[in-house]
């Protein structure tokens, strides 16, 4: 699944990651015993409770596009990590870059 990557401070998508996202969606669709998590994650600055809420509205802007692609809502969770399970180690633009992101992990759905 591809990690959906946001701008400094921004809960917003960005155009670039769009085809991403119609992959998830698309993948979804044709898999209908799977549910998605959506972790929410953040770079090392801002405080920790900034960032928890940060990583939501990231989580949340995913899961709503996502819900705009059809996908039912009760297939998809949100979970914020905030900044402390970064991708990355260390500081710097570029590393901040890869720790500003959406991760959508697959689960399989119980059954009803």
């Amino acid at each position: 699944m591809p990690i959906i990557y946001f701008a400094y401070d921004s809960d917003v998508l960005v155009p670039s990651e769009q085809n991403n996202l119609d992959r998830i969606a698309d993948y979804l669709k044709q898999n209908p015993t799977l549910g998605l998590l959506i972790e929410g994650h953040c770079d090392q600055r801002g405080t920790e409770e900034y960032n928890r809420a940060l990583g939501e509205r990231r989580a949340n802007a995913i899961r709503a596009y996502l819900a705009g692609r059809g996908l039912a809502d009760h297939r998809m969770k949100t979970l914020s990590y905030g900044k402390d399970k970064p991708a990355v180690e260390g500081s710097g633009e570029a590393v901040w870059g890869q720790n500003r992101r959406g991760v959508p992990v697959p689960m399989r759905m119980p059954q009803r």
